[in-house]
């Protein structure tokens, strides 16, 4: 990248905290080196994340779309964190597309469209973008160059990518490199309770209500989903990011072994898929059924029926998985 450079960071829509976390982190790295940087997102990230440090600087291109498409438009190199299509980009898919800059991906999505990028540094074996970036500063400026913030930053992605460490892809290396945020000032509590416990009380109702009224068991425990419909979040005056993490709680459940989420949109319903273990893949699972992917425990895709289709499509489908794959 030799000589200064305007360069964009941009990730997905709706963004999470391991989308926000490295792109604020690779953004300071870059910084570092001379180049004037601008990181965007194509809507507002949940409110969860406002304190991480140089989050104010990011670009919604949904609130500022004019400045957004001016930032795609002058950049000279675009860097593209936490996903593996453009097209998960909505306003900004176009621009990117028809933009001449070079594109470098980092991620940890399975199968990236190698033809979109001019180089890429995609693990899917990686638990997290955020950990895909702590190797790539280990690698270009050793990690004595991680400041405190961006360890902050890169913990936090790390952290909410892995269910606070209980998913897969938990490696000595990864434990290591959390080691080695620490020694470079990372305050786990701090962070912690930033992201979890910074919630609405609106946000902690929904939940409840979430669990008590709207969780559904069905293939005699083995799964289990939670819809909510517009009314319904708008009832707990619905904020983005209020629903992160919810499917996930049907997983403490003995002998549940997946679990789903469906949320209702204007255009779509959103489907967020989990499982537990090496017995159910819901990357297979939501690639054949809902049109999307992710990773085997962790992952996404959308029905564009009803809310009521949708969780009916999703039983049938559930049912012939699972005796197509003889869980028990």
């Amino acid at each position: 990248m030799g000589g200064a450079k305007r360069i964009a960071i941009v990730t997905h829509t709706n963004p999470d905290g391991d989308a926000i976390g490295s792109s604020l982190a690779w953004a300071e790295v870059l910084r570092g080196w001379g180049h004037e940087v601008e990181c965007l997102v194509p809507n507002r990230y949940p409110s969860f994340l406002d304190w991480m440090t140089g989050i104010e600087r990011v670009v919604v291109a949904k609130e500022c779309p004019e400045r957004a498409g001016e930032i795609i438009a002058s950049a000279e190199l675009v860097f593209v964190m936490d996903l593996n299509k453009i097209d998960r980009l909505d306003s900004m898919t176009e621009p990117l597309a028809e933009s001449k800059a070079p594109r470098i991906l980092v991620d940890h999505h399975l199968m990236p469209p190698v033809e979109e990028y001019d180089l890429l540094f995609s693990y899917p074996e990686l638990c997290s973008t955020s950990y895909v970036t702590y190797k790539l500063i280990e690698a270009t400026c050793g990690t004595e160059a991680i400041t405190t913030a961006m360890a902050e930053n890169l913990y936090a992605g790390i952290m909410t990518d892995t269910g606070n460490f209980a998913f897969s892809f938990l490696t000595p290396d990864l434990m290591r490199a959390v080691a080695v945020l620490l020694e470079r000032g990372l305050d786990i509590p701090k962070v912690n309770t930033a992201v979890y416990n910074s919630y609405t009380a609106s946000r902690v109702k929904l939940l409840g209500f979430a669990l008590g009224r709207k969780m559904e068991i069905i293939e005699e425990g083995k799964a289990a989903y939670i819809s909510l419909s517009e009314r319904e979040m708008r009832r707990y005056n619905f904020q983005l990011g209020d629903s992160e993490g919810f499917v996930n709680y049907p997983l403490s459940i003995a002998g549940m072994k997946m679990s789903a989420m469906f949320t209702e949109t204007r255009k779509f319903i959103r489907v967020s898929l989990r499982s537990r273990g090496d017995e159910v893949d819901v990357n297979v699972f939501a690639r054949r059924y809902f049109g999307g992917g992710g990773h085997k425990n962790a992952a996404g895709g959308k029905s564009f029926v009803s809310l009521a289709q949708t969780i009916e499509n999703y039983k049938a489908a559930v049912a012939e998985f699972f005796a197509e794959q003889n869980i028990k």
